[in-house]
């Protein structure tokens, strides 16, 4: 695990990211970050989404962020274009702050996928 500064910076790196790409006027926290990783995850956006789909796109991007340490497997998508994944391994249980480490150290690796493929984000 990062030293807990690094983890910060580089946190705080992709807010800002992203507060950038969609014009907002404030930060975004972990649950709105989990919401778009989940959107990019499904490939497509729409207006509205229920609050269902809204919980399942976090769980998409959970179980995406998850497969990094093996947790998680892709099985494929659904006839409606979800991707559904299956738990391989136990997720070892934490407490809340560790959670939410793990969760951000995972989601700065991610975002740093997407700069590899994109060529940056900026």
């Amino acid at each position: 695990m990062k030293e807990t500064w690094e983890l910060d910076f580089e946190w705080l790196r992709v807010r800002h990211l992203v507060k950038k790409r969609f014009g907002k006027d404030q930060l975004p926290d972990l649950n709105a970050i989990l919401f778009l990783i989940g959107i990019q995850e499904l490939g497509r956006w729409q207006t509205e989404f229920s609050k269902e789909e809204k919980q399942d796109l976090m769980h998409i991007a959970v179980c995406r962020l998850l497969s990094y340490e093996g947790y998680y497997t892709f099985r494929g998508r659904d006839a409606d274009g979800w991707p559904h994944w299956e738990q391989v391994k136990k997720v070892p249980a934490r407490g809340l702050e560790d959670q939410e480490a793990m969760l951000k150290e995972k989601v700065i690796a991610y975002f740093k996928e997407l700069e590899a493929e994109n060529g940056g984000m900026d």
